[in-house]
């Protein structure tokens, strides 16, 4: 990739709570940057962000701090084939991660991965 280039990336997160939610996206934001969404409240069934208007980019970091979540949580990951990968490698150093499947395009990945507490 490209200095400069910006990674855009959605991430949906099904099966845990609002701080579930966060404690994924946080884990994303060192490569990616802020999200230009974040999750909303307590009481929805699916949580959504993106990533996509400027920080980041800068893969390969560590989170910082422990992630932390309550239950199990899937969590289905949609952009370039760099971006999802990218967001693979950050989830897995700091969860136990599951594949539960993939598909690709040509310009777009989607990978749905199962985050253990």
């Amino acid at each position: 990739m490209t200095s400069g280039t910006h990674l855009a990336l959605t991430l949906t997160l099904t099966g845990g709570s609002a701080a579930d939610a966060r404690a994924v996206v946080h884990t994303l934001e060192p490569g990616f940057g802020s999200p230009d969404t974040l999750p909303g409240d307590d009481g929805a069934t699916v949580y959504t962000a993106t990533f996509g208007n400027g920080g980041g980019g800068g893969g390969g970091e560590k989170p910082s701090g422990e992630a932390k979540l309550s239950t199990s949580v899937t969590v289905t990951l949609q952009g370039s084939p760099e971006a999802v990968r990218q967001a693979d490698e950050a989830l897995s150093a700091a969860f136990t991660v599951h594949e539960e499947g993939a598909a690709s395009g040509d310009q777009e990945q989607e990978r749905e991965l199962r985050l253990e507490p």
